[in-house]
Parts: C-alpha cells; sequence; structure tokens
C-alpha cells in the first residue's frame, strides 16, 4: 500500500536501499543557494536536491506568478533524472513543517503519481533522532518517467475570478494574516488578498514540533475556515503557489479531499493592476 500523504521517520528509516526515492526540497527564499549548501553540507542517505526555483517551476513572464508550474514535459524530465518511475515510493522533506516538500507532492500528484509522502517533521525531527546522514552529491539511475492522468487540476485565474463571485466557491488563502490582511508585503508587488478570501496559516497545520496534526485535529480547524463549503468546491492559494500546497496536502490527510491549487497566487493575481483586491479580515474590516 503506498504513502500518499505522510511518512513517519521510523518507516523512512527501514527503505534507505534505494527502493525508494527522497527528494530533498529544502529552500530559503531569501538565499536561492542556501538549500543546496545545505543538502551537500548533509542529508538523509539516498535524498537527491530539488531546487524550487528550477525544479519546481516553469519559466516566468512576470505576469504568471513567482512560480508557474513546469510544463509536464520538464516536469516528467525532472522526475525521470530522479529516478523516479510509476511504481516508486516518493519521499519528500525539507527543513522542517513541509512548505517547499508540499509543493512536489503536489507536482508528482499532478503528474499523476500517487505513491508521494512528506516526511512528518522533516529534517529537523530527523537530525533531533539522531538518524544517518549524508554529505555531497547524489543521484538515481535515470529513467523514463511517464505522466499519466492527472490527480490534481490547477485552477486558472480566470476561473478564480468567477469563483469570487461564486456562492459554492471558496479561496482558501494560506499565508500568515499579516499578509493576507494587507499591513505587510514583502515580495509581491501590492498587499491585500483575492476579494472573498478566508485565511488559514499554512503553519497552523504542524505542531510547535514541525509534525503534523492528528487528522481529527485538522479536520476541527478546517471546519471552522471551511464552514459548509464541500472540499471539493476550496481553490487554495498563497503568494506563489508553494505554501497553498501544504493546506491541501494536510486537508486530504484529514479526508477533506478534492480541493484545488491556484498556481499563479498572489503574486499573478496582484501583478495585474485592473484586478481587484482587498485587505482587513475576512468581513472586510
Amino acid at each position: 500500500m503506498p504513502y500518499t500523504t505522510l511518512v513517519s521517520s521510523d518507516i523512512l528509516a527501514s527503505h534507505l536501499t534505494g527502493d525508494w526515492a527522497i527528494v530533498d526540497c529544502r529552500f530559503d527564499l531569501h538565499n536561492e543557494r542556501l538549500g543546496r549548501e545545505q543538502y551537500l553540507a548533509a542529508h538523509i542517505p539516498g535524498a537527491v536536491h530539488a531546487n524550487l526555483n528550477d525544479d519546481l517551476a516553469g519559466p516566468r513572464t512576470g505576469s504568471n506568478g513567482r512560480h508557474p508550474l513546469p510544463p509536464l514535459d520538464a516536469l516528467a524530465a525532472t522526475l525521470g533524472r530522479w529516478g523516479i518511475t510509476s511504481d516508486t515510493q516518493v519521499v519528500v522533506y525539507d527543513q522542517d513543517v513541509g512548505m517547499y516538500a508540499s509543493r512536489l507532492w503536489w507536482l508528482l500528484r499532478y503528474a499523476g503519481h500517487a505513491a508521494v509522502a512528506l516526511l512528518d517533521g522533516g529534517w529537523a525531527k530527523w537530525t533531533r533522532e539522531g538518524r544517518p546522514t549524508q554529505d555531497g552529491d547524489e543521484a538515481r539511475v535515470p529513467v523514463t518517467f511517464a505522466p499519466r492522468s492527472s490527480l490534481e487540476r490547477p485552477v486558472p485565474v480566470d476561473e478564480v475570478a468567477a469563483a469570487i463571485s461564486h456562492p459554492e466557491r471558496l479561496l482558501l488563502d494560506a499565508r500568515a494574516a499579516e499578509r493576507y490582511e494587507g499591513r505587510v508585503e514583502p515580495l509581491d508587488r501590492v498587499p491585500g488578498h483575492i476579494p472573498g478570501a478566508v485565511n488559514h496559516f499554512f503553519k497552523n497545520n504542524a505542531t510547535e514540533q514541525g509534525t503534523m496534526l492528528p487528522p481529527d485535529t485538522l479536520r476541527e480547524q478546517f471546519a471552522r475556515v471551511l464552514g459548509d463549503t464541500d472540499p471539493a468546491n476550496v481553490i487554495a492559494y498563497c503568494g506563489s503557489g508553494v505554501t497553498a500546497c501544504h493546506n491541501l496536502l494536510a486537508m486530504s490527510h484529514a479526508g477533506l479531499h478534492g480541493g484545488r491549487l491556484y498556481p499563479g497566487s498572489w503574486s499573478e493575481w496582484s501583478s495585474d493592476e485592473r484586478r481587484a483586491i482587498e485587505t482587513g479580515t475576512e468581513n472586510g474590516s
């Protein structure tokens, strides 16, 4: 039975023989080289490294967001380079809660690959437990990755615009409250959020130790945010389509399936001054 949301450090430790593909997704938005440097210094044995900008995103045009989706053929080539076949169990991790690794979780599902799970607690928990590490660069034997029918359907910007006035659709913003409310905006053109969106900061999905909350707790949290909205009618977004994937992973782990990603997110939405924005809390205050 494949792992499709989370995998524990105990379980991963028993699969360091190369049968599973392990991908280190550590990254820093303010220092793009840091994740690679950390990987070379020490990583989980057998892991390959993924760079958010180069491997998990496509070309930027200035109006399609900071981390647009990579073309499917380019994504398939990257996955093949990492030795991932249609039968490979993949485990993804980053420094802690999975804010970057969850993007690769979503991308693999986008390519039709269900057997992908986030290492619960990430690198931080792995090293706290004194588990084995390896330095230097590693590679897996390249293969041909053949995409299957997608398990995820990204939401284009026009559909997001239509969803604002649709009573059954709900936009779910994964950013911190101060960015959602428009009090600060360190990365994008203007502060605020898409009109009508509600806020659920992705870090609220995790404990103080960086592990995912239990499914029952997650369901309770999301119920307060989603209200009567069917999870399948949720459109998740964030700054650039990265941490929104963490909300979708957490929802899936809680049994709340069907939510979709708006990959362009706030960085795409706010790039066009003709698009409406909103500030303040969910009631517009």
